[in-house]
This record gives C-alpha cells, structure tokens and sequence, in this order.
C-alpha cells in the first residue's frame, strides 16, 4: 500500500500496527485521551479535554512530548456537522488540510474525510463509533475498490480474553497509513458521537451490538 502522509511520515508504520486509546473522564481539567503503542509507550495524548475546553469546539493532538501535530476544529455553522483539521496548532488565518462530514444530516450515517493536500482523495468512515467497531476506507484507491486503512474495534484483554469497557479501545492502522491522521479521526467521531448523546438520540438499530466484536 502506498503510504500517505498527512501529518508527519514517522507515524506512517512499515507494518500493520495496533495502538492503544484510552479515553478518560471528561469531567475534570486536562482529561483526554492517552494512545499506546504495542511497547506500551504513549504515542499521542489530547490534554485540557475537561469542561473548561470541551466546548470550545477545538481539540489539539500532541506527541508523548507535548508537540502539537493536529489541531481539529468544529465548522459552525454546518448542517452536517463538519469539522476541519489544521498541521499543528491552528492560527487565525491558517488553511486547513482536510475536512469531515457526516454523510447525511439524518441519523447517524457514515462520514465522508475529504483531503485537501491530495485532490480527490477521500475516505470514508462506517461502523459504529459508539460500540468502537468501525472502519476507514479510502475510496479513491487505484482499483475503484474501498480499500481499508485503519479500524476501530474493541480491546481484548490478552489474558483473559475478555472484552474492555469502551473507554479503552483498538485503533488498527494499515501500512503506510499516517496514525496521526487516524487518531484526529478518531477525536472528530468522538465529538460528534457525544453531540447525539447530549441530544438524547437513539443509536441505529443496524449498529452492530456491544458483544458483537472481534476477537482478537
């Protein structure tokens, strides 16, 4: 697969590569999320994701370190709930370098990312955010076919092979396909999945069911 870099080209992995995301409380100051590599070291981390920001219709993926490497950012208004993502930390004026949307403005759908960098390079997101079982596909690969480049599912516990509560989830990444962009994916269906549940809406009933997840 050829690779595509979004963000920086160190985060496009040579091999298939499952990240860890843990997702914790919003309800204090600087709660967010921590994403693990296989070795267990943190690879991302979004801070300031408590009440006193998580309004702001701004969130901003760093490195382990602190760096800021995306800044996602709610388009008001918008009908579809479209949100855009800027390289780094986002300034007044700043051109974005790519945009997400809900497919449709009925119900939960799919959602369509489309890249500015590359004209004509989209992707599209299906599943299930909700239940952490969904999948990325550019839809503009070569073949016409949708080609899967990262997944969403459930955490297994090695171990006891029991599955994880949905605040820590997998994020399976393809070769060649940039984590960084796929973990700011992953913040813009956060945000819109808790806009439905701030507006009280009901899941789809396709959705696949909380048990119904892989097993590995």
């Amino acid at each position: 697969m050829k690779g595509e870099v979004v963000v920086e080209e160190c985060f496009c992995f040579e091999e298939e590569t499952q990240l860890t995301v843990l997702k914790t409380s919003l309800f204090f100051a600087g709660d967010g999320f921590s994403v693990y590599d296989a070795k267990g070291d943190v690879l991302f981390r979004v801070d300031s994701y408590g009440p006193e920001t998580r309004h702001k219709d701004e969130l901003v993926l760093m490195n382990a370190a602190g760096k800021c490497l995306l800044t996602v950012r709610r388009k008001r208004p918008s009908l579809h709930q479209r949100w855009e993502g800027f390289l780094g930390e986002r300034c007044d004026g700043m051109k974005p370098i790519f945009s997400v949307k809900r497919s449709s403005i009925i119900g939960r759908s799919s959602v369509t990312v489309e890249l500015y960098g590359n004209p004509g390079e989209e992707y599209q997101i299906e599943g299930s955010f909700p239940q952490r079982c969904c999948r990325f596909y550019n839809t503009t690969s070569p073949n016409e076919s949708k080609e899967p480049v990262a997944e969403i599912r459930r955490k297994v516990d090695a171990s006891t092979h029991v599955v994880l509560g949905k605040d820590v989830f997998s994020l399976c990444v393809k070769p060649g396909f940039d984590s960084a962009f796929a973990m700011g994916l992953v913040l813009v269906l956060d945000q819109i999945d808790g806009e439905y549940a701030d507006d009280g809406d009901v899941a789809d009933p396709t959705s696949p069911e909380p048990d119904d997840v892989p097993s590995s």
